[in-house]
């Protein structure tokens, strides 16, 4: 048997399952010393048969074992298969030889020899081993050739093969069999004769190894699928970046597609040879403008022939640079923490450094907090980038530095929605009811860009009595104080007051009087 006839069964093998089901035939009529021999031949036959596919067997793993060695990243993955392929197969093989050893151990005894058996007629053994009701294997054994077929015919893409392992492998029983209402292993070893059922045995064994055999042939000629084929290949130039910044290095990998690293291209470049062992190209880029790497790579077919590809790769140097910005404005505050994003085109934020003058830079969620310290000095931020393992300049930006402008003072209060909200006078009323619920006043930076909170450390309220007369409440603190609520109760619609003299301190720690005062109408 061997493991390349796709076209179907040897003459050997056709011959050797004639024979079998001759003397099946002849079983049914009467089980004679000649029709037992004859089991006997054939066994024997099936056995060098298969000791034969072990052999050829063996030899495939071994070039597998050879191949892992030679080259283990292009054959692990079919190595790994084929061990699995023995692993089954083995499991399932030695699955029948223990059977046909309990099978002979029960005609003749204790020392009974699968190969020199005593009592070769006797119809009871193989019934008792594979149909005891607690512990007959027949039923273990039909799973285990149904699951061996499935998995070997996942491996099996040829559909002569296909077919003729199924059919060697099938569990199938005869339609007379089904009437009678017998299943496979009561229609293969129920009455049985010795020397039969250990013909049947040997025959599975025999075609476990062949189609283990079709198997390991098939998975062989998959390590060499991906090799290289000269005529499907072409030159390629892979750079890491086709930008690159004055002063550091363009650098790319020149390869040919599908490439064996057995086989190694020899690479020209503008007409000089280029010799690498990674095939990676590097030069220092020191001047700006649009570059082109030109070569060639040639490869021995083997034959005498040269096989050559051209390549030709544009790359582009460009002046350093970076981008900072400031999140909320285009000047600094002093003593606050200005959010600051900074990117370099290219190049990770981890491989990012910047530091600044006139107060600290440091890195936060999102990007940078820029605390500039004096102000009217301009704060410079410096960027660099890790660049080939050094560490490059790619930009200054300079920045004013000014104070933060004063706070506006406003009254917070919830609508009836329970949505807090600021009162800013100008004109609008605002709800009595309202004015009674909130706590206090609030002052901070709020112009739709910046939203900064200050400290209220006191404030005073002017209220105008009937005769005109003004009338000022002083609270401490950002609290209404008991006499200015009791000021509110007395206010009717339509009258005003003043919030004025707000003492605040901001983010910088300044302390500050706020010009400006907070008009507030009764509604």
């Amino acid at each position: 048997m061997t493991g390349n006839n796709h076209k179907g069964e040897s003459p050997r093998q056709k011959m050797i399952n004639l024979m079998y089901l001759v003397l099946l035939a002849m079983l049914a009529l009467n089980v004679s010393s000649d029709v037992l021999n004859g089991f006997s031949l054939v066994d024997e036959s099936l056995n060098r048969s298969t000791a034969n596919a072990s052999m050829q067997n063996q030899a495939i793993y071994q070039n597998f074992a050879d191949y892992m060695t030679k080259n283990p990243e292009k054959a692990g993955e079919w190595n790994e298969r084929a061990q699995y392929v023995k692993l089954i197969s083995d499991s399932l093989y030695n699955l029948a030889e223990e059977l046909k050893v309990r099978i002979v151990k029960t005609a003749d005894g204790k020392e009974g020899d699968v190969r020199n058996i005593s009592n070769r007629e006797d119809l009871e053994a193989a019934t008792t081993v594979m149909l005891a009701p607690v512990t007959g294997k027949g039923e273990k054994l039909y799973k285990a050739i149904n699951d061996y077929r499935e998995e070997i015919l996942k491996m099996v893409s040829d559909t002569v093969q296909k077919r003729i392992i199924n059919d060697n492998l099938s569990t199938e029983v005869p339609r007379t069999a089904v009437l009678m209402g017998k299943n496979w292993q009561e229609y293969m070893f129920e009455n049985m004769p010795v020397a039969a059922a250990i013909t049947l045995l040997t025959k599975l064994q025999s075609d476990v190894r062949y189609a283990e055999g079709e198997v390991l042939h098939t998975l062989e000629k998959n390590i060499d699928v991906g090799d290289l084929r000269v005529n499907l290949v072409d030159a390629f130039v892979i750079p890491n970046s086709q930008s690159v910044v004055r002063g550091s290095k363009f650098s790319a990998r020149i390869i040919l597609a599908a490439v064996d690293s057995t086989q190694r291209p020899a690479i020209y470049i503008d007409g000089k040879p280029f010799d690498s062992e990674t095939g990676i190209y590097e030069t220092v880029c020191s001047s700006t403008g649009e570059f082109t790497l030109n070569g060639y790579m040639e490869l021995d077919h083997g034959n005498g022939e040269m096989l050559r590809r051209d390549f030709s790769q544009k790359y582009t140097v460009v002046e350093p640079s970076a981008t900072v910005s400031a999140t909320l404005m285009n000047v600094l505050y002093a003593g606050y923490d200005n959010p600051i994003s900074i990117s370099v085109p290219g190049v990770p934020n981890n491989r990012i450094r910047a530091t600044m003058s006139n107060g600290t830079l440091k890195p936060a969620e999102g990007g940078y907090i820029a605390r500039p310290t004096t102000i009217g000095q301009d704060a410079v931020i410096t960027v660099s980038a890790e660049m080939e393992g050094r560490s490059q300049v790619m930009a200054e930006y300079k920045f004013r530095v000014r104070s933060l402008p004063d706070p506006m003072p406003f009254i917070e209060y919830k609508d009836a929605d329970g949505n807090m909200q600021r009162y800013r006078g100008g004109g609008m009323a605002l709800p009595k009811a309202q004015l009674l619920a909130a706590e206090g006043i609030v002052a901070a930076i709020d112009d739709g860009l910046l939203n900064i909170g200050f400290r209220v450390i006191s404030f005073e309220t002017l209220f105008f009595d009937n005769m005109g007369n003004a009338v000022n409440e002083v609270a401490q603190g950002a609290a209404f104080s008991a006499r200015q609520k009791n000021m509110f109760r007395k206010l009717s619609r339509g009258k005003r007051f003043f919030i004025t003299g707000v003492k605040a301190i901001g983010p910088d720690g300044i302390e500050r009087q706020l010009p400006a005062a907070l008009e507030v109408k009764i509604q």
